[in-house]
């Protein structure tokens, strides 16, 4: 554990010095991964799926917002599907619209969720991101995680029924779109999802933020263990035609998921735990203090002990400032010859 901490501490200390240059090569692969993960799903219009393009798009990703990042990948999904049918986009890009204005409103800085949930839905590890975001963010976090999840069925619904879109005669729209929106309100899955992982975030959120002992390891549990029965009774009510082995799993990662950023986060010696009270003219404090876990760096003192040169260059020191000493001391001397012949040296 020791060495996880020191581990940690330089971690902490590197990110910090070189913030600068760390976070736009983040930036720059995070982008890059997220483009070619779209591309590879839909890969519908050949003109963007291309190499070039998408180091391009990343590279501008790099050094602008993250809400920049979240608009290039939008912009590629709404590319893709207008080259598979424009009654896609349309419907498409009104979701998006409205998601846009939802998400401005109440979290503006949470894009990073948005794209990091539809990219855990193509892992196959979806339920990791409700237990961090109840311990990392805030009740309003719900929306970010519901609009990431929006995004990811739509990406699945697509890719699921391209063949069947395409089938549609062309010039029937009114039949497209009604398919698209048909498709997507009656997608059981993606609305109980929403459900539980909003339920998950809530739980998880106000369990940390009470001044118990072991606050966010019990958050943790219980928001895994919540997460898996949640998902478990939806699955059977709803046939969300999940698998029960990946639901388990998947709980069972997020627990351990939730406990390593505890480790990072939040990390606390409860061994050490001191309660102060003191008072003002109006208030009463009860305060309760919890040291944070750190390995205390190790103080090596070296001394140097040098031998032999020390007193010859002593002695050769002395002997220096005895000549300079003379030297002034012959500088203020002066002899002085008297009218009778005899002389007088003055100091």
């Amino acid at each position: 554990m020791s060495n996880f901490i020191l581990t940690r501490e330089l971690i902490k200390k590197v990110y910090a010095k070189y913030e600068a240059y760390i976070n736009p090569v983040l930036k720059f692969i995070f982008s890059m991964i997220i483009l070619s993960l779209i591309n590879s799903k839909m890969g519908y219009m050949s003109k963007i799926d291309n190499i070039v393009i998408v180091l391009v798009a990343s590279l501008l990703c790099s050094f602008l917002p993250m809400q920049i990042m979240a608009f290039f990948a939008g912009l590629f999904m709404l590319l893709h599907m207008y080259a598979l049918a424009p009654e896609c986009a349309i419907v498409v890009g009104v979701i998006f619209f409205l998601m846009f204005i939802l998400f401005m409103r109440l979290t503006p800085t949470e894009s990073i969720v948005v794209i990091v949930t539809p990219l855990l839905f193509m892992l196959k590890i979806p339920y990791v991101i409700p237990v961090a975001m109840g311990l990392l963010g805030t009740p309003a976090s719900v929306v970010s995680v519901s609009l990431g999840i929006v995004v990811a069925h739509v990406l699945q619904y697509i890719q699921n029924n391209a063949a069947t879109i395409t089938s549609l005669e062309d010039g029937n729209m009114v039949a497209r779109i009604r398919f698209m929106v048909d498709g997507l309100l009656g997608n059981k899955a993606m609305f109980g999802m929403m459900v539980v992982f909003g339920i998950v975030i809530v739980l998880v959120y106000t369990i940390r933020r009470r001044s118990i002992d072991f606050s966010w390891t019990i958050a943790v549990i219980a928001g895994g263990v919540a997460e898996l029965i949640l998902m478990l009774i939806c699955n059977l009510s709803f046939d969300m035609k999940l698998s029960m082995g990946g639901i388990i799993l998947g709980c069972i990662l997020a627990v351990l998921f939730g406990l390593f950023l505890q480790l990072f986060s939040f990390h606390l010696d409860y061994k050490k735990v001191e309660n102060v009270q003191f008072e003002d003219d109006d208030y009463y404090y009860y305060v309760k203090a919890v040291p944070k876990v750190t390995v205390p760096a190790s103080n090596k003192k070296v001394k140097k002990v040098h031998t032999g040169t020390v007193s010859r260059g002593t002695g050769t020191s002395k002997a220096r400032n005895m000549s300079r000493s003379g030297e002034v001391s012959d500088k203020s001397e002066r002899t002085v010859h008297t009218a009778n012949g005899t002389s007088r040296t003055i100091r």
